[in-house]
């Protein structure tokens, strides 16, 4: 989650949260949590060590399956 790129994959998230209408703190309540997820699940899937930005936005339609389940 240090790399280079992460908080741009953050950014690009709360940026689609707020072009659907969220206001901004939801969107960066939402966009924080999703892409913390979207981090655990690619750690799960790669392994921590190795984890870079387009492991997070590669595992983002999982985390938004995951946090589905519990709406």
């Amino acid at each position: 989650m240090a790399t280079a790129g992460s908080v741009d994959v953050l950014t690009g998230i709360i940026a689609s949260m707020l072009s659907q209408g969220l206001t901004a703190l939801n969107a960066s309540i939402l966009g924080v949590f999703l892409h913390g997820l979207a981090g655990d699940i690619a750690a799960e899937k790669k392994g921590m060590h190795s984890l870079i930005a387009s492991d997070i936005m590669e595992v983002m339609p999982d985390a938004f399956f995951r946090l589905a389940k519990y709406i």
